[in-house]
């Protein structure tokens, strides 16, 4: 009997000394061929965006854009708040490319400002909303129940209204300023993050490890932060990449109506509000800020639906 299980045992080890070998073998052949192997979920999921040409560009662009905004006084050639009334909207030429506003401004100057001020409200009015709408959703997924309905119904009902109106009454009531921008953002943006993380927490809510942590005694807290969140991080990149360019038109189309960013402070909503009585005569005025806006969102739009191409697994197939 001992005789028999020793031969067994002697079977067993030749055959996982023949499938190691075999592995190995196979690596090196993939090594010798020049072929990389994908190391983790990551390293995949850059090779699919790489593969996408469009995606590649617009990251380029928002990288510039970012650069932009880091060394806008770098940058700018003038003051942007520097006021020149012999200058008052003369024309684009060699001494000032975008021309001048009605108070002699540098028009070029007051873009590359508006750059900073319209990224950072994407940045941090989203970074408030995934905050927000993160603990929102892993709540709701996570315990269901009472407090699955009650964070559903306001998610319904923060839904139901129409965003811009919903920010104009919140930005009435808090004042217009820059920090409030931040706040009202972040707070009427937070549902469709909840929503999403929601689903992804009752999927994974379900899956052998996470029900193996709860019976084994693991905190809420631990399980959300150490289990939860990592598998959310794809959700919430696509999240917030999309969710930036929108940010920034409610930035744009609440300075253009008085209630966003505030003089003397340059913003793209607001030149294009000031240049309003100028329309005809100084076109350049309105349609130079106009043309930041629309690069600045068609590029986060443009990369985040190639990020979703390249990290959700349905639809890399």
């Amino acid at each position: 009997m001992a005789l028999f299980s020793s031969d067994k045992n002697d079977r067993r080890t030749q055959e996982a000394e023949r499938v190691a070998t075999e592995a190995t073998a196979a690596i090196a052949a993939e090594k010798a061929a020049g072929k990389k192997r994908a190391q983790s979920y990551w390293a995949v999921s850059w090779n699919i965006f790489k593969k996408n040409k469009l995606g590649m560009v617009c990251l380029v662009v928002v990288a510039l854009l970012v650069l932009v905004a880091i060394f806008a006084p770098l940058l700018a050639p003038y003051d942007p708040d520097a006021q020149e009334l012999t200058n008052m909207l003369k024309a684009p030429s060699a001494a000032h490319l975008f021309g001048t506003d009605e108070y002699g401004r540098d028009l070029l100057s007051r873009v590359i400002y508006g750059c900073r001020i319209s990224l950072s409200v994407g940045v941090v009015s989203q970074a408030i909303a995934l905050l927000i709408g993160f603990f929102a959703g892993v709540c709701a997924g996570y315990f269901g129940g009472k407090v699955d309905s009650a964070i559903s119904f306001a998610i319904q009902v923060f839904s139901s209204f129409p965003f811009l109106l919903f920010a104009i009454v919140v930005m009435f009531a808090m004042g217009p300023g820059l920090v409030n921008l931040y706040v009202a953002l972040g707070l009427l943006g937070w549902t469709s993050t909840a929503r999403l993380v929601r689903g992804d927490v009752m999927r994974l809510k379900g899956s052998e490890y996470i029900q193996s942590c709860i019976l084994s005694g693991g905190k809420p807290m631990r399980i959300i932060l150490k289990h939860l969140l990592p598998n959310c991080i794809s959700t919430l990149i696509v999240v917030s990449t999309l969710g930036i360019p929108s940010a920034i038109l409610s930035e744009a189309s609440l300075s253009f109506l008085g209630l966003g960013v505030q003089p003397p402070m340059s913003s793209w909503g607001q030149m294009i509000s000031a240049s309003q009585p100028y329309i005809q005569t100084c076109t350049y005025y309105s349609v130079i800020p106009g043309i930041a806006i629309i690069i600045t969102v068609m590029a986060f739009n443009l990369l985040g639906d190639a990020l979703r191409d390249a990290l959700d697994p349905k639809m890399r197939s």
